[in-house]
């Protein structure tokens, strides 16, 4: 006969833990869709619904950490990095659009590295649909913004040795970065014409 008060007990670990995870993919989810949206807005030159949206993402992911901060394995969770990444990348495209520059520490959030680096690697391809925005309306000084960054982005994730995720999130940089290179020989065709 099996004595099941400790396989008891493990089930109601279990149960609890699955409880607790599927709130953090809950909140996490928001977060990512929040971030998105915080993205778009900044895409359509709308920066104050865009900062808006970047506070309340960051409100959740702060939650998160708060709440669950004795439960470590939670914090680990995909979801939760997923939320986070996605949130870096609209930061950083902010800090960007704001200041001209990027690459800052984000305040008020434990970013974990590989998640940080992730966003950031993300960014090329938003400064490549901002630039193509941008040579839509001839703001030529926008392009090569975008494109200088991107390079920059590029030039100095090439110091990391990146393996698996982040080795394909790098070859996405890097792509971005090239098409963005692409956009700037059109763009210096056409004003010859």
């Amino acid at each position: 006969m099996i004595k099941k008060t400790y396989l008891n007990a493990l089930k109601k670990s279990l149960h609890t833990y699955a409880e607790k995870r599927r709130d953090v993919i809950k909140i996490s989810g928001d977060a990512l869709h929040l971030s998105k949206r915080a993205i778009f807005s900044m895409h359509r030159g709308d920066m104050k619904e865009a900062e808006t949206k970047l506070v309340e993402a960051k409100i959740l992911l702060q939650s998160i950490a708060m709440k669950f901060k004795k439960i470590p394995e939670l914090l680990t969770e995909g979801s939760y990095h997923a939320g986070m990444e996605e949130y870096v990348e609209a930061a950083l495209l902010h800090q960007f659009l704001k200041s001209g520059t990027l690459g800052e520490e984000l305040n008020g959030l434990d970013v974990p590295r590989d998640v940080f680096l992730a966003g950031l690697c993300d960014v090329p391809g938003e400064l490549y649909r901002y630039a193509i925005k941008a040579a839509t309306e001839h703001n030529l000084d926008m392009v090569n913004a975008c494109n200088t960054m991107a390079q920059d982005i590029v030039e100095s994730l090439t110091e990391f040795e990146f393996t698996k995720y982040l080795r394909t999130k790098f070859d996405q940089a890097k792509q971005a970065a090239n098409k963005l290179e692409f956009v700037m020989y059109e763009v210096s065709l056409r004003l010859k014409q």
